[in-house]
């Protein structure tokens, strides 16, 4: 059968996501999205700008496009909201309790800043590489109501398809530049929170050393 898109990847994850797109439109997007919401090593980056190549060529309209990239983010952030719930607050404490360099008020700390940030971090999260998917287990630890939770994520997941999409869409058959930029960020993104845990667990042990030697 001939590829509906010309220039299209052949193999990987994008030959994937383009065979999607190929066999399903505007849906097949919707739902490679849905999946990389709840399996964040599935990149966005390709098949967002790949959709957006596909309204360019008249495969699908841009409308659809972003109603069903936007449609499939929803979906797998729900899953990932209910994973949290059914995890529980409880459960999250005794998990807590049993890593090392952690203490209890560490966790009661991140619930008030999410009780006090939490419709900001739903919102500007999904707008933000790796954490646009993790974003959504705390707000189902917290219970944050469905109706709001349902509402930022799919205003912060249009903006961010948005952009990724109607870039496929001005670049045409350079669509792809954009995963390179946007992999760039999402390494940044990893770099900076590996440093900073780094960090959290340098200050942990000091702390824990210099209590011992008190003690002594």
């Amino acid at each position: 059968m001939t590829s509906a898109l010309p220039q299209e990847p052949a193999d990987g994850v994008a030959g994937w996501a383009a065979d999607l797109v190929d066999a399903l439109g505007a849906p097949g997007a919707g739902l490679f999205v849905a999946l990389e919401n709840v399996f964040p090593p599935l990149p966005s980056e390709i098949i967002l700008p790949l959709t957006g190549f596909a309204a360019g060529q008249g495969v699908l309209s841009l409308a659809s496009a972003l109603f069903w990239t936007t449609s499939g983010s929803v979906a797998g952030a729900v899953v990932l909201y209910w994973i949290g719930a059914l995890i529980g607050r409880e459960r999250m404490y005794a998990l807590w309790a049993r890593l090392p360099l952690v203490k209890t008020s560490d966790l009661r700390r991140t619930e008030r800043w999410f009780e006090r940030h939490g419709t900001k971090a739903v919102l500007l999260g999904r707008l933000v590489p790796i954490f646009r998917s993790l974003i959504s287990v705390p707000a189902g630890i917290e219970r944050m109501p469905m109706p709001l939770f349902i509402t930022l994520t799919t205003l912060g997941s249009l903006v961010w398809n948005s952009v990724l999409v109607l870039a496929g869409y001005w670049l045409g058959d350079r669509w792809d530049v954009v995963g390179t930029y946007v992999g760039l960020l999402s390494k940044t993104v990893l770099v900076l929170v590996a440093a900073a845990f780094a960090g959290y667990v340098a200050v942990r042990v000091r702390g824990r050393g210099e209590a011992r030697h008190r003690r002594a």
